[in-house]
């Protein structure tokens, strides 16, 4: 069981919101946010309602003044809380839409699609076990997809909008 706090001022002051599991509508709770602790557990926090817009990985810890740390404005309009995935991890990355193409999968942490499969525009993704991130650039850098278990035939499904590349993949696990 995760939980995360969203306090609306920097350092852990004025109001705050208390959060055990996924929240679509954060909206009414707070008016802005300036910091986030996460007591355990891990969160994708989003900068829009319904779980879209920009996101970001939060593992437990202290974030006193998030914006100035990740280079966010004062929204913070829905969390998710991810599971912990105990058991093996398995993604397979396509080339076409409708898992058509050329198919390359992955069971563990990839820091370069490029190096790994000399592609990084990837169409469609079919993730069979475990939880993963997905990064534009190589090195875990740049915007971040959660993606959970499920089939996503078609990029636009994960959220990067008209952008298909996937520069590095990163398993959530303890310790990451």
């Amino acid at each position: 069981m995760g939980k995360i706090i969203f306090y609306e001022d920097r350092n852990f002051g004025g109001r705050y919101h208390e959060c055990m599991s996924d929240c679509a509508d954060l909206h009414s709770y707070f008016s802005r946010c300036h910091s986030i602790r996460v007591e355990s557990g891990y969160f994708m926090v989003y900068d829009r309602s319904n779980f879209m817009g920009n996101q970001y990985f939060m593992r437990r810890g202290e974030y006193s003044d998030y914006q100035r740390m990740f280079g966010w404005n004062d929204c913070v309009r829905s969390c998710r809380m991810i599971p912990m995935h105990h058991g093996s991890y398995r993604m397979r990355l396509y080339n076409r839409m409708d898992f058509g193409g050329q198919m390359m999968e992955l069971m563990d942490d990839c820091p370069n699609t490029m190096d790994r499969f000399h592609m990084s525009d990837f169409m469609s993704c079919n993730v069979m076990d475990g939880h993963w991130l997905m990064y534009e650039h190589p090195n875990y850098r740049g915007r971040m997809m959660y993606m959970r278990p499920g089939e996503y035939r078609n990029f636009r499904d994960w959220g990067w909008g008209m952008n298909s590349k996937i520069g590095s993949v990163r398993r959530i696990m303890d310790g990451i």
